[in-house]
């Protein structure tokens, strides 16, 4: 396989929403390139990029995949990633290692939900964004409506380099400001085109845009500026190096056109990207910690893009493949990976020697002798490396910044089919985990639950899936045991509970009086010792407060820990021989269930805030629907041309909400969610759920 030095790389993620083609305009470009011999098609289920069981089933991609091509003598490494919400993980992990991304738009909706996510994913990664406006082809197109609109919701910086001659069915030519030609692109779908004049009904419309072009590009630069000033134009050579620039700092956001499944567009893309995207030496040294032996010794170092460099590696995707084993896909950042090479993973301080590396395409491989500073790959066979960890030198112990995943919006539990599979469960899970950091494995001991966390009911789906067909362990999702708290609203001022028991030799007395009030929420548990004149031993009351706490932990009334009481010791008695620490225990356990059901027992339950970000369309469905969920609205405010609902909703009523939102919002509704606090249940739930309690613990006794 061909060497390509840093100066020839280009890293491009291809984002947008669901559905905007960017699978199928993956297919088209590596075609156009010679990557491939044919085009495929999802909805065949033979495209590069869409290869696992999972993507080919469901006919959309759910992982980010690696694609490669060749250029103009240049290397391009393309990330395809997954339009749906509930992979947004994939997202990340590829702008993380991407310096440039194609972020797609739909030429009938526009700008969308998933769009505008993506958006702000490369704000924070600062990935130059190229925009084509896809599906062109489709019959309600209309270029000039998504060109405004992107000029509106992300930057008044989005300048067309192309418009369509005719869009729609007839969608084959694209007039390119840039070249002031007519790009007409052949029906037989090998993606090429041929240069002709522009027609002259749209010469002025074109002249136009070709200055609007060439002073957006002078502003991002003083130098064009001061050279535009005089000249009134710029030269090819510096619109090349201003569109560079412009991109690398994100002051210029091009607009291309496309119909990825007719193969009309990706030519002019390849073109523009090979020419004007920055190559990873422009995008500037990335910002690492130097480790030290100390946290202290611990210091912010530059690493910058370079062959000579100490070789520095991040990993940002772990893939578990079958008969390969596990695949670390990696971009190098400083130096050049070989085979052999021992390199040290600074997160846990474990020593890696490399195996083969490859080049991908989808799930072929290609194996090469050496990857460069700014390339990448994937390596075979890392036993302790996983996804967000670096890989350096052992002369330059250097930690690069981990991708931040987004917080799980739904939660199912996971019950086993078969019993004696808990184990297998648990370490089938936290090799999914490795691959996949964006879902959370907790085990609940208060509830005896594993519950599984993650971005939406299709991602938990498919990691039972994976679960099964890699393990072979069989689970059901169940909704969750809500963990609700037990508390009083009242006072019980003098509980008195004696434990008195005689078989015979020695036998056991304990006698307490206590007194049980609430205390502010939050404050958990206080125990005072009251007792004067010893008539309850020192030396036993500890043992008392240790029933107590043992009763609360298995709740009073519905089976739930006990929070926010003061319960006060006051008075007792003992018996010289017959009273131990065993009889006082009992003693402070029954008199806190005792004192407890005199003291007007409630529920609690956890409280979550939610924000949820909608089209303005959709806002008093989801309102109404928050409503009926017991929540309460507690703000709204804009983003864009989207609505932000922010409310507090119990937890209890949260179950599903991020696959009912998507329905009720056409998929255009996202949400987070962040425990608050806890608040009093309502009365006639509250009956209801002792009620069941203790129906299934009259059940467990029989």
């Amino acid at each position: 396989m061909k060497e390509y030095p840093t100066e020839s790389i280009r890293n491009v993620s291809i984002i947008g929403h669901a559905g905007s083609g960017k699978t199928t305009l993956a297919e088209a470009l590596l075609y156009t390139a010679g990557a491939i011999n044919r085009m495929g098609r999802v909805e065949e289920g033979n495209t590069v990029s869409d290869y696992h069981n999972d993507e080919i089933e469901r006919k959309n991609s759910i992982n980010a995949s690696l694609l490669t091509c060749e250029w103009k003598g240049m290397k391009i490494n393309f990330l395809d990633t997954p339009g749906y919400a509930d992979f947004t993980g994939e997202v990340k992990c590829s702008l993380r290692v991407t310096d440039s991304a194609l972020l797609l738009l739909k030429a009938v909706e526009g700008v969308e939900v998933g769009t505008e996510i993506v958006w702000r994913y490369t704000k924070e990664n600062n990935n130059g964004v190229v925009f084509v406006v896809n599906k062109l082809e489709n019959e309600n197109a209309d270029f000039e409506k998504v060109l405004k609109s992107a000029q509106e919701r992300f930057s008044h910086d989005v300048v067309p380099v192309q418009f369509p001659v005719h869009q729609g069915l007839t969608f084959e030519s694209v007039i390119d400001v840039l070249k002031m030609k007519m790009l007409k692109y052949e029906h037989n779908g090998k993606g090429k085109y041929v240069e002709a004049d522009i027609p002259a009904e749209l010469k002025a419309k074109a002249e136009k845009m070709n200055e609007e072009l060439i002073e957006k590009v002078a502003e991002t630069d003083e130098k064009l500026m001061n050279k535009f000033f005089e000249s009134g134009t710029l030269t090819p050579d510096e619109l090349t190096q201003g569109l560079r620039s412009g991109i690398r700092s994100r002051k210029l956001f091009p607009l291309f056109c496309s119909a990825g499944s007719h193969n009309i567009g990706s030519a002019s893309l390849l073109d523009f990207i090979v020419d004007s995207c920055p190559n990873p030496s422009e995008m500037g040294a990335v910002t690492g910690e130097l480790q030290g032996s100390t946290p202290e010794a611990r210091k912010e170092v530059n690493v910058p893009c370079t062959v000579s460099g100490e070789p520095v590696m991040f990993i940002f995707k772990t893939v578990s493949e079958p008969h390969v084993g596990e695949l670390s896909f990696f971009r190098v950042y400083s130096g050049a990976i070989a085979p052999g090479l021992d390199m040290q993973n600074n997160t846990n301080g474990k020593f890696e020697r490399m195996a083969q590396l490859y080049v991908m395409n989808g799930k072929e491989r290609k194996e090469v002798a050496k990857l460069v500073a700014g390339d990448i790959g994937a390596v075979v066979k890392l036993k302790d490396t996983h996804t967000n960890n670096t890989l350096s030198s052992k002369a330059f112990f250097v930690m690069l910044p981990k991708v931040v995943f987004p917080q799980p919006v739904i939660s199912m539990a996971i019950v086993s089919k078969a019993k004696g599979d808990e184990d297998k469960i648990a370490t089938g899970l936290h090799s999914l985990h490795e691959e996949d950091p964006t879902f959370i494995v907790t085990v609940d001991p208060e509830l005896h639950q594993t519950v599984l966390s993650g971005q939406g009911e299709l991602h938990l789906t498919i990691i039972t899936k994976r679960l099964k067909a890699k393990y072979g362990v069989d689970v059901d999702m169940v909704e969750p045991k809500i963990p609700y708290r037990e508390t009083v609203k009242g006072r019980a001022n003098e509980v008195e509970y004696k434990h008195k028991k005689q078989t015979g030799g020695r036998g056991q007395y304990g006698h307490v009086l206590i007194k049980i009030e609430p205390l502010a929420r939050g404050s958990g548990f206080e125990f005072e010792d009251a007792i004067v004149g010893g008539v309850v031993p020192g030396r036993f009351i500890p043992a008392v407060e240790k029933g107590i706490k043992e009763s609360m932990e298995g709740g009073v009334v519905a089976g739930y820990k006990v929070v926010d009481v003061k319960v006060t010791l006051f008075y007792g008695s003992y018996h010289d021989v017959d009273s131990d620490e065993h009889s006082f225990k009992i003693a402070g356990r029954m008199a806190f269930k005792k004192g407890f059901v005199e003291a007007k027992p409630i529920l609690l339950e956890p409280i979550y805030t939610i924000e949820v970000t909608v089209p303005e369309e959709y806002m008093g469905d989801v309102m109404g629907d928050i409503s009926g969920r017991r929540g309460k609205i507690l703000g709204m405010d804009t983003d864009g041309a989207n609505q932000v609902i922010k409310a507090s909703v119990p937890l209890k009523d949260l179950f599903r909400y991020s696959t009912n939102l998507r329905s009720m919002t056409q998929g255009r509704g996202i949400h987070k969610q962040q425990f608050d606090h806890y608040e009093e249940v309502p009365r006639e739930i509250t009956d209801k759920i002792i009620a069941e309690y203790q129906k299934h613990r009259v059940e467990g006794e029989e």
